[in-house]
């Protein structure tokens, strides 16, 4: 793994989570990005950007477990962070076959 595990907040998290779920199909829009950097500011979009290009996709299931792990999430938490992924894989007008797997990785990960 490039990076070592972050210890990140639950909105750092989310951000990583989101910006995988935008590139999945490899086809990372316009319109997945400006909705990613909506949901934070700047400065934290950027660093976790960064971070995120510099990761291997195995690597980054491995900080989402780990980092998911550190965190107790209510049914609350976890039902709205599910809507906000599937706003990033609907916002470019296209459910892949891909981001279809991912939604059911996240969801062995996340419940």
């Amino acid at each position: 793994m490039k990076n070592k595990l972050a210890k990140w907040s639950k909105s750092e998290l989310k951000i990583y989570i989101l910006l995988l779920s935008a590139k999945i199909d490899q086809e990372q829009s316009e319109a997945e990005i400006n909705l990613i950097k909506s949901k934070t500011d700047p400065e934290t979009f950027d660093k976790l950007y960064n971070e995120f290009c510099c990761d291997e996709e195995d690597d980054c299931f491995e900080k989402i477990e780990d980092a998911i792990n550190h965190h107790e999430y209510t049914p609350t938490e976890l039902n709205k962070l599910k809507q906000e992924i599937l706003e990033v894989f609907l916002s470019d007008k296209n459910f892949s076959p891909k981001e279809r797997y991912l939604e059911r990785v996240f969801d062995n990960i996340l419940y």
